[in-house]
C-alpha cells in the first residue's frame, strides 16, 4: 500500500481521518489513493478492527 503508513494504529489514524475530512467512502478512498480495500480491510482487522459504513470509519 503506497504512500500510507504501515503501523496499524497510524493507519487506523490516518484513514479514519481521510474518511472524516475528504472522502464519503471507503470505496471512494481507496480509488482516489490507489490502495488495494481488501488489503487495508485485511490489514486493519488483523489488528481487530472493523469498518463501518454507517460511520464512515474503522473501530
Amino acid at each position: 500500500m503506497p504512500n500510507i503508513p504501515s503501523d496499524p494504529m497510524m493507519l487506523l489514524s490516518f484513514v479514519n481521518m481521510k474518511l472524516r475530512d475528504q472522502y464519503t467512502s471507503l470505496d471512494e478512498l481507496c480509488a482516489a489513493l490507489d490502495i488495494d480495500r481488501d488489503s487495508l480491510v485485511a490489514t486493519l482487522q488483523a489488528a481487530g478492527f472493523e469498518y463501518s459504513s454507517e460511520h464512515r470509519r474503522f473501530w
